[in-house]
């Protein structure tokens, strides 16, 4: 886990970070889309004809970064756990919850400044 100090910033509503993704989170995006796939290809689902959304995007794997829109901030301390929306290469997101600042999967942490 990364070191936090008192110079770390505090997670604030809107803010983005970037977000690691687990095992189980890739598995859950790539499953979804792949049933949409399926689902869409069977019925011969036209999603703009019917208002319905079919989840596309490419293949995502476990240890990928992606941005993420905190939604959620539970505390006031840079260790606070958030909530957010991670921001998927293609037409979904996916929501997560209780997130903790640090290294490894299922964390979030702040883009380094460019």
């Amino acid at each position: 886990m990364s070191d936090i100090n008192a110079t770390a910033p505090v997670p604030t509503l809107g803010r983005i970070v970037h977000y690691t993704l687990s095992e189980d989170d890739a598995a859950r995006i790539n499953k979804r889309r792949d049933d949409a796939v399926e689902t869409a290809h069977r019925n011969k689902l036209n999603p703009e004809a019917t208002g319905k959304q079919v989840h596309i995007g490419n293949r995502v794997n476990a240890g990928e970064v992606y941005p993420m829109v905190i939604v959620r901030v539970w505390g006031t301390t840079p260790t606070s756990s958030v909530n957010g929306q991670v921001l998927l290469d293609g037409n979904d997101t996916l929501w997560v919850t209780s997130v903790s600042v640090g290294d490894g999967e299922r964390r979030f942490q702040w883009p380094a400044r460019a």
